[in-house]
């Protein structure tokens, strides 16, 4: 029986005393499953996904990965700390809290040199994952000159670099043109069917069925609301006003067992 790659037992986080960004949730998620974690701006989500990375640690209940608990102690192991973060990968809504290299090359080999890898290998490494996601042209380029869609391309290569087996994505579409939105999701599309495990962050309802077997709701109130099927949670109307997620001007037409939705906003 597999064991989950991921157990929250009560997670919270309060930024300050009193301030809560995420409140008792429990859970645990799988090797290979296709998570969203759906909620309204503010709910937590972000916030959730940073402890899941270990790059915030909690101040109640716990989070176990790997089977072992993170925290800052288990963080300060150095070895540890090194295979984790090899195989979690977070993709920040926001490239350029990401980005401190001077050129593309530069920030998608950083990751594979920092395993261990030599120049030469980590630069076919490079050479490989530009190609394959269409920036090889972008090499010796700024990255922070580069446009939205184009640092969203290089931060993705970059995780890719180190292959790690879990992939956070927050937010992955904001901010994308229509055709930059439309190869984010077959992207991760693709790599769900590569086996990774994929903890897709949006408030946009009508990336779920494209995204996700399983659907985690989060509320204003930074809690767990719901935890399901994708199919059973979008059919919900009742759950998404209530989470905040939709507005009574949302049309939601779930059909069958499968994924079949069709999700529509009456024009005002």
């Amino acid at each position: 029986m597999l064991s989950p790659l991921f157990a929250l037992n009560k997670l919270s986080y309060e930024y300050q005393p009193g301030k809560k960004a995420l409140a008792d949730v429990t859970l645990q998620i799988m090797p290979g499953e296709k998570v969203v974690l759906l909620g309204p701006n503010g709910c937590g989500k972000s916030t959730l996904q940073k402890l899941l990375s270990g790059l915030l640690f909690a101040t109640g209940g716990s989070l176990q990965v790997f089977g072992r608990e993170i925290n800052e102690r288990t963080m300060g192991d150095k070895a540890f700390a090194a295979v984790f973060r090899q195989r979690v990968g977070f993709v920040f809504q926001n490239s350029d809290v990401q980005m401190f290299c001077s050129s593309v090359l530069d920030e998608i080999m950083f990751g594979p040199l920092a395993m261990g890898m030599t120049a030469s290998q980590a630069r076919q490494r490079a050479a490989e994952l530009m190609e394959l996601i269409g920036i090889d042209g972008l090499a010796g380029r700024l990255p922070h000159h580069l446009s939205g869609g184009e640092k969203k391309k290089v931060m993705i290569a970059a995780i890719l670099a180190t292959n790690p087996e879990v992939l956070l994505f927050d937010e992955p579409t904001n901010g994308l043109d229509p055709r930059t939105q439309r190869w984010m999701i077959q992207l991760l599309q693709q790599l769900q069917r590569q086996g990774k495990t994929l903890i897709t962050a949006t408030h946009c309802l009508e990336l779920v069925p494209e995204l996700a077997d399983r659907v985690i709701v989060i509320n204003e109130q930074h809690r767990l609301a719901a935890d399901g099927k994708a199919i059973d949670i979008l059919r919900d109307k009742k759950l998404l006003l209530a989470a905040n997620v939709i507005d009574e001007r949302y049309h939601i037409h779930a059909h069958g067992t499968d994924a079949a939705v069709h999700i529509h906003q009456e024009e005002r």
